[in-house]
């Protein structure tokens, strides 16, 4: 197994984002408690807190006070301390809030949901957090351990990718069964578990797909007002990602229908109940491809901290690009995402009637092809091009052609 360098790790460590609280945001197994370790293990005096330990969670939520008389009954006081999993006992915020204030200690924090904090109204730290998102591995954290099959099939999370297709399937099984299906529904207070259950599988079938709330809940058994507050709860905790329509109004957008993303597609395919071993469906390979291009592009603009919003377009007539970049209002980069090694014009309508409606948007097109080319406006990318040149292209550099 490689020893891989995250792209973040570099942020984390720098000298002024030790002044503040680093808090790293991202779901269960992306790395976030192993990478957060390396950035402090030269530290010499540091106190480490997994609020995954319930008696430990229950003791501060009986007695917050406990927290900061532990600290400051240590000798020699913590320079750093860490705490996993912040959100399962958000009361604390308020104890490292005067920590900061009044002993100039150091906290760096994980939390893999913020659906706890904001219900909360968790203090936030005023201002003084650093708050980051841990995503999969990315390609370029991968590169030469990069297996495009694998990723489609099994998902890029670090606790997974280097092990062997049974282990990883049945790790997945267990992310599913008892991640998403029991913490999950706990921390979020959902009542009826049948309900979430089939809210779950239904969900994961139309993966990428316009979000249609009434055929959802027709399929599910379940209102369609259930429907979105369940969606909600999947991007709460960063299970998923809604994707909005573009429109310049942002009323117009509200009235339209979304698409939803999962955060990784070995979870995606252990909902379906999907095998390692099985050949990939055409059709389903390419909802693959273009989710997991979809989340690369996602991990790369919040590494970056860019200014970048994420929209697809679609008309009425039903053209559609399946990304749509634009900051300021307006948008700046199309990108169609097709899982072939061959395209052909008709792979290239949904950019062609874009470019006609914004002429100015820089027009891509990634796919398995192997050579980058260009027809007309559209430059068609082998994927392996587009994202090894993406954070310098998002940084207004140029991609070749």
């Amino acid at each position: 197994m490689s020893i891989i360098q995250r792209w973040i790790e570099q942020d984390l460590r720098h000298p002024s984002s030790q002044k503040k609280v680093r808090l790293l945001f991202g779901a269960r197994q992306t790395g976030k408690t192993t990478l957060l370790r390396s950035v402090i293990e030269t530290e010499a005096h540091k106190i480490e807190f997994d609020l995954q330990d319930a008696s430990l969670r229950l003791a501060f939520e009986r007695n917050p006070g406990s927290f900061s008389e532990q600290l400051l009954a240590a000798a020699p006081h913590p320079r750093v301390v860490f705490v996993d999993e912040i959100q399962k006992a958000p009361m604390l915020l308020d104890e490292i809030h005067w920590l900061i204030e009044n002993h100039k200690i150091q906290f760096i924090l994980t939390g893999s949901s913020a659906r706890k904090l904001k219900r909360a109204s968790a203090n936030m730290l005023g201002g003084r957090a650093l708050l980051r998102h841990l995503f999969p591995f990315l390609y370029l954290e991968l590169e030469n351990d990069f297996d495009l099959e694998k990723v489609l099939k099994l998902g890029s999370l670090p606790g997974m990718y280097f092990d062997s297709p049974e282990t990883a399937t049945e790790k997945l099984t267990s992310y599913v069964e008892t991640y998403l299906k029991e913490e999950i529904m706990l921390e979020a207070a959902v009542r009826n578990i049948g309900h979430f259950h089939r809210f779950l599988e239904v969900a994961a079938q139309h993966a990428t797909e316009l979000l249609n709330f009434e055929n959802i809940a027709r399929e599910a058994s379940i209102k369609s007002g259930v429907i979105k507050s369940y969606l909600q709860i999947l991007d709460d905790t960063l299970i998923g990602y809604i994707l909005p329509p573009w429109d310049q109004s942002v009323r117009k957008q509200l009235g339209k229908h979304p698409k939803f993303y999962f955060f990784d597609n070995g979870v995606l395919n252990s909902i379906n109940r999907q095998s390692a071993n099985a050949q990939i469906h055409p059709e389903l390979r390419g909802k693959l491809f273009e989710q997991w291009i979809i989340n690369e592009v996602r991990a790369v603009l919040s590494y970056l901290r860019s200014s970048f919003k994420m929209y697809f377009w679609q008309t009425k007539a039903g053209n559609e690009v399946d990304l749509l970049l634009a900051r300021n209002n307006l948008p700046e980069i199309a990108i169609e995402i097709k899982a072939k090694r061959s395209i052909g014009p008709k792979d290239m309508s949904g950019l062609k009637s874009l470019g006609e409606e914004y002429p100015q948007v820089k027009q891509l097109l990634v796919c398995e092809e192997v050579f980058p080319r260009s027809e007309g406006e559209i430059q068609i990318l082998p994927y392996k091009t587009f994202l090894s040149e993406l954070g310098p292209f998002l940084n207004l550099a140029k991609l070749s052609s």
